[in-house]
């Protein structure tokens, strides 16, 4: 393996947060819709890919979510929320919870759990997390979560990568 010198890295422009959102772009992540119950009793839900598993033992996960958000202060408040791990057919869902609007459940198959969380039908995986803790992380707030409950099935993976929704392919190389 060839070793890469810090003369051989391109350099980016480390104030300008375009080139940093490019840049950790190049990571392929998942796509989820986190839900919630705002503190006035109405459904929270918005898209996110900042989530990663934490700990198996408690079984912890984490996400972020910008200190500008406006569901910030009910995430903050929230005893619990759900995490919904999107199939690539949920690309239209993950777009229409990413943008504004009134009512974000209207229209959208889902049900309230035994926690009063709304949690959406059909998603690949579902958590319901207990809100455990939040860190400070630079422009946004760090959640962690632990697992309490989980629901799965069969499907492929909605993946995020360079700014465009992609569908994960088995590597040709590696397929049985």
């Amino acid at each position: 393996m060839e070793t890469v010198t810090a003369s051989q890295l391109c350099e980016i422009d480390c104030s300008n947060p375009r080139e940093i959102r490019n840049l950790l772009g190049q990571f392929a992540t998942g796509v989820t819709i986190i839900t919630t119950r705002g503190q006035d009793g109405r459904k929270v839900g918005m898209t996110a890919n900042s989530f990663s598993s934490l700990s198996l033992d408690p079984p912890l996960i984490l996400w972020s979510l910008s200190k500008t958000a406006p569901s910030l202060p009910d995430f903050i408040a929230a005893k619990y929320f759900a995490i919904h791990m999107l199939a690539q057919e949920h690309h239209q869902l993950s777009g229409h919870f990413a943008r504004p609007a009134e009512d974000k459940f209207a229209g959208i198959a889902h049900h309230d759990c035994e926690s009063g969380i709304p949690v959406l039908d059909d998603a690949l995986a579902t958590l319901l997390c207990r809100n455990v803790q939040q860190y400070e992380g630079g422009d946004h707030l760090i959640f962690i979560g632990q697992i309490e409950h989980y629901q799965k099935r069969c499907g492929e993976p909605l993946v995020f990568h360079a700014g465009q929704y992609r569908i994960a392919a088995a590597h040709p190389e590696l397929s049985a």
